[in-house]
């Protein structure tokens, strides 16, 4: 049971976490025709459109309610109005998800208020979904603005049933973490399709920002999940959660529409898919198809290939809560010590991580704690300490800008995770140090007779 520690410094100096708005706004981007939108600041909203273009390499549909300090001071109805009405009119949303920021949540601006006086107001715009979510930036972190933004989501817009109503029995309604990318989505759709159902992801990203080409150009997000499935979703057969956080969410539909739920908080690695394969099967009465026990196999011999070269290496993580849980008790299931543990905000969820302590800090402690490891995971903002560290980073989470192929990284199920041991063994002996002649014998002019066979041996 690890102990979960906080920094005591006066200011976070390289951040590891993204803000409550960039989880909500994520969120948003998963389902078809919306249009997130910020109440705050343009600089807030061109923050998060940077970072969402760099990390996806698509265009990112996000806008702006544009607070100057005046309108700030004044209340902002004037601007969520105009921002409403423009969207409404020119980009065609079907949805409008508001996440309000730091400078709004500091006015004390009631958004909610705000939304019933556009109503009133603007009757044209009935057919227009609002949702507004309070997602502060000066606490929590993404994983948060991401789980409020689901349930809020699910609490607006699902219709109510009773809890006895009768069901789809091939409906399944799936509520992926924060942490998964449209590959894992692709990768747990194939494998809920195979037991004969038709999975529902909210949010969709693998519907809206997995690279594809669309026929046409649109504002408003490529795809995802329509209005009409989320508000029919009070009928599935049950509901899987993928992620401690997305319990509230979770929750929520089974108060508003009575869906049995199960949660997994972890779904990379072998046990953890075997419960989700074990699950599929207790609800379909389906054996578990051939391809899917082959996929076992290859995973199982990847992690004979792969333990000898991770035991005993020591790693340090820098990623949100429940990815951190689930990825470093994946890495110790493969020999792996979790010597350093960083995230970016408490949660329940820690306290499982398989490492000594956990630290809600940013990534100037990750750095500091980290040398005499092996290898670094954390997103792409990680890379400096790795060069001053010199060691190896493997690129996890959000932002990945230095690299192609962030939305596609794929971890979960076992296709997944055996790719996951190749990746990371993979750069075990890729730096991995050779004895050469040259390792026994000094460079001229070092002052040791070792100094050069250590510097080696270091990198």
């Amino acid at each position: 049971m690890a102990i979960v520690k906080f920094n005591k410094k006066a200011c976070t100096v390289n951040p590891l976490k993204m803000s409550q708005p960039v989880g909500g706004a994520l969120a948003f981007m998963g389902i078809k025709d919306a249009m997130p939108l910020f109440h705050g600041s343009q600089g807030c909203t061109s923050f998060g459109l940077v970072l969402f273009v760099r990390h996806f390499k698509e265009a990112i549909p996000l806008q702006t309610t544009a607070m100057s300090e005046v309108a700030t001071v004044l209340g902002g109805y004037e601007n969520v109005e105009q921002a409403i009405v423009n969207i409404s009119n020119k980009q065609k949303a079907s949805l409008i998800g508001i996440c309000s920021t730091g400078v709004t949540e500091t006015k004390g601006d009631d958004v909610d208020a705000y939304i019933k006086l556009v109503r009133q107001q603007h009757p044209e715009l009935d057919h227009v979904s609002l949702v507004y979510v309070s997602t502060p930036d000066f606490k929590d972190a993404f994983q948060d603005g991401w789980e409020k933004t689901v349930a809020k989501i699910i609490e607006t817009l699902v219709k109510p049933r009773p809890a006895d109503a009768p069901r789809n029995s091939r409906k399944i309604a799936v509520l992926p973490g924060s942490h998964l990318t449209p590959g894992d989505l692709d990768e747990l759709r194939d494998i809920i399709e195979a037991f004969g159902f038709d999975p529902l992801f909210l949010p969709d990203l693998a519907g809206s920002l997995d690279g594809h080409i669309p026929e046409d150009f649109t504002p408003t997000t490529l795809g995802g999940i329509s209005l009409d499935e989320i508000a029919d979703l009070g009928d599935a057969f049950y509901t899987i959660a993928i992620g401690s956080h997305m319990r509230t969410a979770a929750e929520a539909l089974k108060e508003k529409a009575g869906v049995p739920y199960q949660l997994f908080d972890r779904m990379i690695g072998l046990l953890p898919t075997d419960d989700f394969i074990a699950f599929l099967t207790q609800i379909s009465g389906k054996p578990v198809p051939n391809k899917i026990k082959r996929q076992r196999g290859q995973l199982v011999d990847a992690m004979l290939d792969g333990h000898f070269h991770t035991g005993g290496k020591k790693i340090a993580i820098g990623l949100e809560p429940d990815f951190l849980y689930d990825l470093s008790n994946f890495l110790a299931d493969m020999g792996c010590q979790i010597e350093v543990a960083v995230t970016t905000n408490q949660t329940a969820i820690l306290d499982q991580v398989r490492s000594e302590e956990v630290l809600v800090g940013d990534l100037e402690d990750f750095e500091t704690l980290a040398p005499g490891c092996d290898l670094l995971i954390t997103h792409a903002h990680g890379r400096q300490a790795s060069e001053r560290l010199h060691i190896p980073l493997f690129r996890m989470g959000l932002p990945i800008f230095d690299r192609l192929g962030a939305g596609h990284i794929t971890s979960v199920g076992y296709r997944g995770a055996r790719d996951l041991i190749f990746k990371i063994a993979n750069i075990f002996i890729e730096n991995m140090h050779v004895a050469k002649p040259d390792t026994w014998y000094p460079h001229p002019g070092a002052e040791e007779g070792h100094a050069s066979a250590d510097k080696l041996t270091t990198h």
